[in-house]
């Protein structure tokens, strides 16, 4: 499913705000506290609350005070996250909405709705419809249905009213509409990446896809070398592209059970271990272990990737993010590199500004003299640098 448009309100910084036609491959750009992280946090929010419930979602995002701390500053009544896909260009709009506050000083759900609108006209029918807790989903198979009469709602009260509705249903065939968009969110992936944790001898274990922080680095890297040897001489061939001096990278188990990441450079001998390369072959390695995933990620979340990376090799990789984009793979990222920006194209580009101390999105499309001057043949990364996003200072 592809994310068309996300509407927050009472969402930190995003007091109310709407990001609408969201592409496959979305660049965010903004100054230091313009809410580029608390929009990422929409999604490992909605992850974790699916994982665990809504009073460990919102501990997590704001520590002790919790919803307090989540919910906009000056402001009053629920936190509301709706989020609009598509499976295709040709399914129905699915609209997913969580209504969040906190009646008696606890937070709960006081609203989760999932509809589907067919067609252009009429109203959408609701799937999935609570309110504290209670309610109803639809049980039927969402291709059987011609018509709203069709629909079979079942009813059914969760344990507590901060559990997310989606969580308890989707772990029921009987449920498809609620267990497809659980099983999305289950699959997203929000970069934490934490070079430190990729570096350290793992314990022996199983891994297939790369971790939030990527500490099984070396396990996702040996269940490609036992299951997908192709797609792992793809991955070495690009690193060694792009790294200098690397000519191969190998697991290696230790009698302690253990396994060793190791690089062999051209000019020695002796292959030297993961503690040694530096964070930038790290982490390109990482991304692309990420880019070459046997089963892609509906959605990816990346701040900043131009980390710890050479200039020269910015362009490529957003180059390469779009491609997982359009492959099936909606990409978010968020960037304070010009290098990665020269890449992006104008459709693709939002970006961030604050007023009256609450965020507001702009797409660089709509400004008129961004749109001019891309037409004229520059580059949005110089643009940028020259500071032609009003309200988005480079520095």
């Amino acid at each position: 499913m592809k994310i068309e448009s996300i509407r927050l309100k009472n969402f930190r910084a995003f007091k109310d705000t709407e990001l609408k036609d969201i592409p496959n491959f979305c660049v965010l750009v903004g100054a230091n506290g313009s809410g580029k992280s608390t929009l990422f946090s929409v999604f490992s929010f909605l992850h974790e609350a699916l994982k665990s419930n809504i009073t460990v979602a919102l501990a997590k995002l704001g520590g002790n005070r919790g919803i307090q701390e989540v919910r906009s500053r000056n402001s009053s009544g629920p936190i509301e996250i709706e989020l609009k896909f598509k499976e295709n260009l040709n399914s129905p709009l699915v609209t997913y909405l969580v209504q969040i506050d906190d009646p008696n000083g606890k937070a709960v759900i006081t609203r989760e709705l999932l509809k589907y609108r067919r067609g252009s006209k009429g109203q959408p029918w609701h799937f999935l419809d609570f309110t504290l807790g209670k309610g109803s989903a639809v049980i039927n198979e969402l291709d059987s249905i011609s018509a709203e009469s069709d629909l079979q709602r079942e009813e059914q009260q969760l344990k507590s009213p901060d559990i997310l509705a989606i969580k308890g249903l989707a772990n029921f065939e009987k449920f498809p509409a609620v267990m497809a968009l659980g099983n999305l969110i289950e699959e997203w992936h929000v970069s934490d990446f934490h070079i430190g944790k990729a570096r350290p001898e793992q314990e022996a274990g199983y891994a297939e896809q790369l971790s939030t922080e990527g500490e099984n680095l070396s396990l996702v890297l040996e269940f490609l070398k036992n299951n997908h040897p192709q797609i792992l001489e793809t991955i070495f061939e690009k690193l060694k592209e792009r790294v200098p001096g690397i000519t191969s990278v190998e697991t290696k188990p230790t009698e302690e059970g253990r396994l060793l990441l190791k690089f062999q450079d051209g000019a020695f001998e002796d292959p030297f271990l993961a503690r040694f390369v530096s964070d930038g072959t790290i982490k390109m390695l990482a991304y692309l272990v990420l880019l070459h995933d046997p089963k892609p990620r509906p959605l990816l979340c990346i701040e900043e990737p131009e980390n710890q990376l050479y200039q020269s090799l910015l362009y490529e990789l957003a180059e390469e993010f779009r491609a997982y984009a359009h492959q099936g793979g909606q990409v978010f990222i968020s960037t304070h590199s010009p290098d990665f920006l020269n890449a992006v194209e104008i459709n693709e580009l939002f970006w961030l500004v604050k007023e009256n101390g609450y965020t507001k999105v702009k797409r660089a499309r709509d400004d008129e003299q961004v749109a001019a001057y891309i037409e004229d043949g520059d580059k949005l990364g110089y643009l940028w640098k020259q500071g032609f996003f009003e309200g988005v200072s480079p520095r």
